[in-house]
């Protein structure tokens, strides 16, 4: 009994990979993908598609939050933090409202930095703007919109050498 069972557990495990084999059908061609020509229902409708060159106007940028605007305070600068990925620099600098800095090849302007007052939830958040500049005097927009200061990862620069992030916004430099 014992060597029957055995022999069929022996013969069952030999066959396995051949119908295992014979199961797969050969893929003939290549996936084909098709993009539906129509938005699905809910879908927004686009007059013009989208063109990442087109640089955004400074006025263009959009309220945070009605909640967080009504809870924090306009601040004039922003504290905020580089790291040169390749030398391992990392920089901590002001940048006053409207102005532009200067940090490797990467200009950053902020157009506004909030921060929610002590008795609340720390927050601080700066709508930066920016841009990279090559050797060719030629100017790349790689970033436009809010950073958080409580959460960098959540909206971050992608850049291959360089990370910016926002510290805090504050009313006097050194403060």
């Amino acid at each position: 009994m014992r060597s029957s069972c055995w022999v069929l557990l022996l013969a069952a495990t030999v066959s396995l990979p051949a119908l295992a084999q014979d199961a797969v059908p050969e893929p003939s061609k290549p996936f084909d993908i098709k993009i539906p020509s129509a938005p699905l229902p809910g879908e927004p409708v686009l007059e013009q598609p989208i063109d990442p060159n087109t640089p955004k106007l400074p006025s263009q940028y959009p309220d945070i939050s009605a909640e967080f605007n009504n809870t924090s305070e306009a601040m004039p600068i922003a504290v905020l933090q580089g790291l040169d990925k390749v030398s391992a620099r990392v920089k901590t600098f002001d940048a006053i409202v409207g102005d532009t800095v200067s940090f490797g090849t990467l200009q950053i302007t902020v157009r506004v930095c909030r921060k929610k007052p002590p008795e609340e939830t720390p927050e601080s958040a700066a709508f930066l703007d920016i841009d990279e500049v090559r050797a060719s005097d030629k100017k790349r927009m790689l970033f436009s919109g809010w950073m958080f200061a409580s959460s960098p990862a959540l909206s971050a620069l992608q850049h291959p050498v360089y990370d910016i992030w926002v510290k805090d916004c504050i009313k006097q430099p050194g403060d």
